[in-house]
This record gives structure tokens, sequence and C-alpha cells, in this order.
């Protein structure tokens, strides 16, 4: 046991380790501002159809080598749309995990669908494609695939028994924008891709999102839905153009992302209790480099005196680290009758209780904050029984209080 590990946390009055918080996101980017110089400028910002909103549209085509490329309003409204371009309604049955975005369920729900869970892969927390067959029925008309928290789902494997079945793919990509997976970009393997936008997104425009297919018929679909007079969930062109540059860096930001991970996780291996995700190995001699929005790990209460997850997170963020309890497992959250389900979804369910998810922005900055990180999780275990301990007494002192009030 070092030194270090013996420092008392901050959630006991120690030292934070990051006195100055996280990072903030979005980082101060130059070239986004000479952008919102230019739009101010020229007035382009005020455009309907500008020359910033069709180069978004070339460089996510080129990026994804697709034909068509939709912008709209956020990656919500992307999958909403991208359902509703294959003509998913009443009567359809959407495959998807059991631990995803709750957006994703919610949109099967709004165009009519019900949607199917299927449990999750417990080495990492997405779509378990072993259970895929067994899901399938006559009524299954899309899958729906989301790679999250640094997890892939094989996307080799999935397409295979979609053709198979002649069931579509949308592939939700918002969590790891020109992420690999499998030697093809992410967001490519889908009959349609989704990308978001949003504030605390990669790919940044406060609020925004984009679909591509290359299908003309799934595209014009996609358009005259979303028609009304003029376009009813549009990206704005300030949008568009500070996207631009950010675009630009994409692939050297994924870069330094997965290195620090990569050492992250490997220095996180002499801590036991965090333990990182673990993607399937590489496939047909193709191999994958995740995405980082949100870097998972499956939390082990037992290895720190049986502390909670929200006094871990509270622990951490006390440091002035930004972690998080990671979503709440669908089938935990939703009525039975809104939903169907494959089998008991136990993986799913563990997620729901042990998931925690650490914000991006620190994960630009260096191997030196990474290993702040380890410091700050060990020294949290090494006086886990103290916290425990303080936290059992102010609940107990927070009863005793209302108790005497009533």
């Amino acid at each position: 046991m070092n030194s270090s590990s013996q420092e008392k946390p901050a959630i006991l009055g120690g030292t934070p380790l990051f006195p100055q918080g996280p990072p903030e996101w979005p980082l101060p980017n130059r070239e986004v501002n000479q952008i919102l110089q230019e739009a101010q400028k020229s007035g382009v910002w005020g455009k309907y159809h500008g020359p910033y909103s069709e180069q978004l549209q070339r460089e996510l085509a080129a990026l994804h080598q697709t034909e068509e490329v939709v912008l709209c309003s956020s990656g919500t409204v992307a999958i909403e749309l991208a359902l509703r371009g294959l003509g998913i309604g009443t009567g359809d049955e959407v495959i998807l995990a059991a631990y995803d975005f709750e957006g994703n369920f919610k949109n099967i729900l709004t165009v009519g669908a019900t949607p199917m869970l299927v449990d999750v892969n417990r080495r990492n927390s997405n779509l378990d494609i072993s259970l895929l067959e067994q899901a399938v029925s006559s009524s299954t008309k899309c899958i729906l695939v989301s790679h999250l928290h640094g997890g892939l789902v094989p996307m080799q494997a999935v397409k295979k028994l979609a053709k198979k079945w002649g069931i579509p793919v949308i592939e939700d990509a918002c969590q790891l924008p020109g992420a690999n997976i499998e030697g093809q970009i992410a967001g490519s393997w889908g009959d349609i891709g989704v990308l978001s936008f949003g504030g605390s997104k990669l790919l940044t425009a406060g609020r925004g999102g984009a679909l591509f297919t290359s299908s003309p018929q799934i595209a014009q679909r996609v358009r005259l839905y979303s028609y009304r007079g003029n376009e009813a969930y549009p990206l704005t062109e300030l949008q568009a153009g500070i996207l631009l540059p950010q675009i630009k860096s994409l692939q050297e930001d994924n870069l330094k992302r997965h290195k620090n991970v990569l050492h992250l996780q490997q220095k996180l291996e002499e801590t036991s209790g965090l333990v990182s995700f673990q993607n399937d190995e590489s496939t047909n001699g193709t191999t994958s480099c995740p995405g980082y929005y949100k870097l998972g790990f499956q939390y082990q209460p037992e290895q720190f005196a049986g502390m909670s997850r929200a006094q871990f997170c509270q622990s951490m963020q006390a440091e002035g680290i930004a972690l998080h309890p990671g979503f709440r497992a669908l089938h935990t959250i939703h009525s039975q009758k809104r939903f169907k389900q494959f089998n008991e979804l136990p993986s799913a369910s563990a997620c729901d209780r042990n998931l925690v998810l650490l914000h991006h922005p620190i994960l630009l900055t260096d191997e030196k904050n990474m290993e702040i990180i380890v410091r700050a999780t060990s020294r949290i275990q090494n006086h886990a029984d103290e916290i425990v301990r303080s936290e059992t007494l102010q609940d107990e002192h927070k009863k005793s209080n209302d108790y005497s009030i009533e």
C-alpha cells in the first residue's frame, strides 16, 4: 500500500486531487471561434441551406462512405427519423439492448412499435449478439444497435444475421463518432447510421444530429416526413459551421483518448474494484478502436467495504472527477406492458446496479491525470470503511432529525 493511498479523501475533508474540478466541455477551439466570427460577419449564420450545411453533409458522407446524409436537430430525432425511414410502425417489433439510452426505447414507442429487449454481454455491457437469433420473431422489423461507454457490438456478426433474416439495422454511433469497428467506421455498418451533436458529445454543436444511409428510398421517406413546408427538425447553418473544424481533428482526438484510456485501464488493473469493459478480439484479421464519450466500468462494491455505487461516485466527484452512475436499465423503469423481453435480463440488471461512467473531457489531457484518477480510486478504497460509517451516521442523524420534527 503506497503512501498516497493513505491520504484522506476529499469527501472526508482531504484536499481534492483535482481542486479545479473536471475540464469544461467543449474545450477552447480557435478554429471554431473563427467560424463563429466569419458567420457573424457574412450573415451566413441566418441562412436555411448555406455552404456550411452542404460541406458538413459532404464530409459526413465521405467519412462514412455513404450516399445520403440528413442533418437534423438531435440524435434522438435522428433515431426516430431512421425508424420512420424504414417504415416501422404498429405491430412491429424492434430489437435493442435492455441497457441502452432511454430515448431509443421511447422512439420505438413513438412510431407505434414494440421494443424487444435483449440482454447485454456481461464483459462489455453492450448488446449480446449470441441472443439475437432467439429473440427474432415474425414481427421483428429492425435491430437497433448502440455502442456504449467504450463497448462495441461486433457488427460483422450482426449484419450476417440481419441479412439472413432480411431485417434492417440501425446503428447508433452517437457515443463514438469516427471510431473503428472491425476495420470499418462506426455508423457505416447499419442500413442507417446515426450521430448526435449534443452539447456534451465528442462532436458538439450544442444540439443536433445526423443520419446517413446508402438507400435513396430511405432518405426520401425521411425527407418527406420531415418536410412541413420547411424542415421540421433542422440543424442550423451556424451549428453546421462549428462542427467542421471538429471533424477535421476527430481522428487525432480519438487516438489521444484511446491512448489515455489504455493507460488508465492498465493502471487500474493494479487497483481492484473497477473492472474495464472487454470487447471481442479482432475478427477476420481486422481490428477495432472504440470511441469514448462515457468510459464505462463495472463497479464492485464488495471491494470498497460495501460502499454503494452512489457513495463511490460522490467520493470521486468530491475529488473533482466527473464519475457518475450509468443509465437505468430499460426494463427497470418501464411498465412490462410497454415492451417484450427475451429472458430475465440478468446482465442488464447488473448494469443497472453497478455501472459507473467517466465523462470524456479529461481523456484529452495527459497520462499524469490518468494516474491521478487511479490515485483517487485507491485512497477512496483504502478509506472505504470510514466513508461508509460517516455516510451511515449522517443518514441516521438525518432520520433522527426528521423524526423529531414530526
